[in-house]
């Protein structure tokens, strides 16, 4: 799957380089959308597989923090290419290399660790690796019924809806609202630094305290921390008159979010046991919907009060309505129970050597 998605995710930005009009410009960029949405569950399918319990909170965490820099170096790549072959040629060499990693993953990657060659009997043991498929069919209509299913749905609309502000308004919001000059725009990396070191370090402090507290205790301290202090910290951003403090509090909230990202994607993986893929799939959609409102909330709030601060307050109250939800999160609930599953995951995070 990932192969496939990789090839589709490359033959879409090549193709972005060679569009004549918009039209098929929105298009192609649709169709790159659609496949590459479904990275992050397969991403989680390979951890759930391939990690064991007590360290799937920081595999989130290595993962999510390269996302970040990907995001902070891509700039770094772009600029130099259009400046000496144009915007086109920038998608081509992307496409390209895409394409090179497909073949590399192909060829290295296995779907079940007892399939690679290499991997010890120990390993097995300590990963709890289990050759199991699972059903094909899912009970939709029972799982769909579940708490905890939308406990996570929730949250994973509750952080997108303000992290969206990053993605779409943020540079703006500097700008026009704190009145930074485009040169001064440099600055705004800060906020992706602080989230990899955020992401990476949320991702270990999830399974340390799994480790100290168990699976329930531990999950949900993060998940609550991350949240509260991302709406602490927008909430300070909302009173400050300085744009040098409101740059460090949008820093630090933003943190807060990315340090319970990896620790909600853990949780996936512990209540979705044969079938995180589906569950990952699901909180993506929330998520992705609630980004798509967030970002045009937040213009016609501005253009309805005439304050770049006004469409904070809503972030406040979500993001802090998101740390409630995290205290009713069971990470040791089972989504899907089957037949011939592996042991309880309280018992695998018990006994699992670190």
């Amino acid at each position: 799957m990932l192969t496939r998605i990789v090839l589709w995710w490359s033959a879409f930005t090549t193709l972005t380089g060679t569009v004549a009009s918009y039209g098929w410009l929105m298009f192609v960029r649709f169709c790159f959308g659609i496949d590459e949405a479904g990275a992050c569950p397969n991403a989680g399918v390979v951890i759930g597989r391939w990690i064991p319990v007590p360290q799937r909170a920081r595999a989130w965490g290595v993962v999510w923090m390269t996302s970040q820099i990907g995001a902070a170096i891509s700039p770094l790549l772009v600029v130099p290419i259009q400046a000496r072959y144009g915007w086109r040629a920038a998608f081509f060499v992307f496409g390209l290399a895409g394409v090179a990693w497909a073949a590399a993953w192909y060829v290295w990657f296995r779907d079940w660790p007892h399939l690679k060659p290499g991997v010890s009997q120990a390993e097995l043991q300590e990963i709890g690796a289990s050759t199991a498929h699972g059903r094909d069919g899912l009970p939709w209509r029972r799982v769909l019924a579940d708490a905890t299913l939308w406990h996570m749905l929730l949250i994973g609309a509750s952080y997108v809806y303000a992290l969206a502000f990053f993605q779409s308004w943020f540079q703006t919001y500097l700008v026009r609202g704190r009145g930074y000059t485009e040169a001064a725009l440099v600055f705004s990396s800060l906020s992706y630094v602080v989230g990899a070191v955020a992401n990476v370090g949320g991702g270990f402090l999830s399974d340390a305290l799994v480790r100290r507290w168990g699976l329930k205790a531990g999950r949900r301290a993060v998940g609550v921390l991350g949240l509260a202090v991302a709406a602490a910290f927008m909430g300070l951003t909302v009173v400050t008159s300085s744009s040098t403090w409101a740059l460090v509090f949008l820093s630090l909230s933003y943190a807060g979010m990315l340090l319970q990202q990896p620790n909600l994607t853990a949780v996936a993986l512990d209540t979705g046991r044969q079938h995180p893929g589906a569950v990952l799939g699901m909180i993506n959609t929330s998520a992705q919907v609630a980004s798509s409102v967030s970002s045009i909330v937040f213009g016609y709030l501005v253009g309805f009060s005439g304050n770049y601060n006004a469409p904070f307050i809503p972030m406040v109250a979500i993001l802090a309505f998101g740390a409630i939800v995290w205290l009713k999160v069971d990470p040791t609930h089972q989504l899907f129970d089957e037949v011939g599953a592996p042991q309880p995951l309280l018992a695998v995070a018990a006994e699992t050597t670190v």
